[in-house]
């Protein structure tokens, strides 16, 4: 078995009386796609959020290739190879597509932002950008402006700004959220066509989680109730009844 890139140990993070994630243990291996899913409120996108490091845990470990990044900030953690895309697109609307990943690859690079009209002609921003739109199948959007393209087409870009940074771990927030089954079909086939990149993905679309995921762990009240293959996690009878449902 592969060594893990990521390992969450005794993870803990509470608002007030409420605990968002509790003693969660997780392991997410090299070149996998680890698969997140859970009831509303389970502790999903907090769990994501402590390890983009846009929230600091109450206790436990996050260690990255080996080393604790608690207590590293979010862009700290984007240089060592953590890349996060949030459940709602944040692009600029209105700047081109190929635009907005030539930003993702300057901020990332360490490039002064203060001369950023002339810089994005330069091919060393320009070239890695196309290389991401490529890989997420938008080349041929590069000179449209974000404003015009569609909700999937968005978090498509999304994904390629996220790629440019590139990353080592992609942490996906519900990629297909709002998405109608035609988006999402081809969200599917975007990160199925990543191959060899490491994912942890949190994701409702159970469709999208089965079809994508080489593990999944089950969070329900903030604790990891079993992780296995997809279909170790349908057989298991406490994920049937806490959130699968019977159907499974």
């Amino acid at each position: 078995m592969a060594e893990p890139i990521l390992s969450i140990q005794g993870l803990h993070k509470s608002f007030g009386g409420v605990t968002a994630t509790d003693n969660v243990h997780l392991d997410v291996l090299d070149g996998e796609t680890h698969a997140v899913i859970g009831p509303n409120g389970a502790g999903k996108t907090t769990l994501i959020s402590q390890l983009s490091g846009a929230l600091k845990p109450d206790a436990g470990r996050i260690l990255f290739e080996g080393n604790n990044i608690v207590g590293q900030p979010a862009h700290k953690r984007s240089h060592i190879g953590l890349a996060r895309s949030f459940q709602i697109t944040s692009v600029f609307m209105e700047m081109t597509v190929l635009d907005n990943v030539a930003l993702a690859v300057q901020a990332h690079d360490g490039h002064s932002f203060r001369f950023w009209t002339p810089a994005r002609a330069s091919k060393n921003l320009t070239d890695p950008a196309m290389a991401c739109l490529k890989q997420v199948g938008l080349e041929s959007r590069a000179n449209d402006t974000a404003s015009v393209m569609s909700h999937g087409e968005r978090r498509q870009l999304e994904i390629a700004m996220a790629l440019a940074t590139k990353p080592k771990l992609l942490l996906l927030d519900e990629p297909m959220a709002g998405m109608g089954p035609d988006e999402s079909a081809r969200m599917v086939e975007t990160l199925k066509s990543l191959s060899g990149k490491t994912m942890l993905l949190v994701e409702h679309d159970m469709d999208a989680v089965f079809a994508l995921a080489d593990r999944i762990s089950v969070l329900v009240y903030g604790q990891v109730i079993a992780t296995g293959t997809p279909d170790e996690v349908r057989a298991d009878e406490n994920v049937r009844h806490a959130y699968l449902g019977e159907a499974a």
